[in-house]
């Protein structure tokens, strides 16, 4: 009985061991942090837009990212040969639909514009549709995001177009991760005022091509 007994306690004591052990385990790894393209929207400068003429429409189609940033994963240089693939840092959705959804609402933003991507237009308004590529994209730590975009803009009714590129810098100014995120932000920013200023000129009457 005693024999059994010792057997049981050493038993018990082995599961509470490896209990304690898998608690540890997961203790250890660090919560997943997410983080947004977005950038905070100025209401006031949405108002002023949109007083300033008649209501603009816009469709931003999905965005061409390279394959290897097609994932809701982080993805950073670490030297001039490997990057990093962050497991436990990543966006709020896959990539290339985080870009289209915070060039779309920044645009839109700039412009007072609605965007009718997902549907709405009215059919007696023109619409400015947005076709984007990212070309290029590198972000290192302690270093800089580079970006390169290329994009086109279509005006529904009578087919007037632009097609514009633009290759962007942006310091990123520490080694965290966040610090790569808000450098990334400021680089779409540059896109997007890019972008809204070309469906001004088309508004304006005036298209084809533009670089910067």
């Amino acid at each position: 009985m005693m024999q059994a007994m010792k057997s049981l306690s050493l038993k018990t004591l082995g599961a509470a061991a490896l209990a304690a052990g898998l608690l540890t385990a997961c203790g250890s790894t660090p919560p997943t942090q997410f983080y947004t393209l977005a950038a905070p929207t100025d209401a006031g400068a949405t108002a002023r837009s949109a007083a300033q003429g008649p209501q603009t429409f816009i469709e931003v189609m999905p965005v061409a990212v390279p394959e290897r940033l097609a994932r809701p994963q982080l993805v950073v240089r670490s030297d001039a040969t490997r990057v990093d693939v962050l497991e436990q840092e990543r966006w709020s959705s896959p990539f290339n639909n985080e870009l289209r959804d915070a060039l779309a609402a920044g645009v839109a933003a700039r412009l007072g514009a609605i965007d009718v991507s997902r549907g709405g237009r009215p059919a007696d308004q023109p619409s400015y549709r947005i076709n984007v590529e990212l070309r290029d994209f590198d972000a290192m730590r302690n270093g800089q995001v580079q970006a390169s975009f290329g994009w086109t803009i279509t005006r529904s009714d009578d087919r007037r177009s632009a097609a514009c590129r633009l290759t962007v810098v942006e310091r990123v100014a520490g080694s965290a991760n966040a610090d790569v995120v808000a450098a990334t932000q400021k680089a779409v920013g540059q896109a997007v005022q890019a972008i809204a200023d070309n469906v001004r000129a088309l508004q304006a009457g005036q298209g084809g091509q533009c670089s910067a």
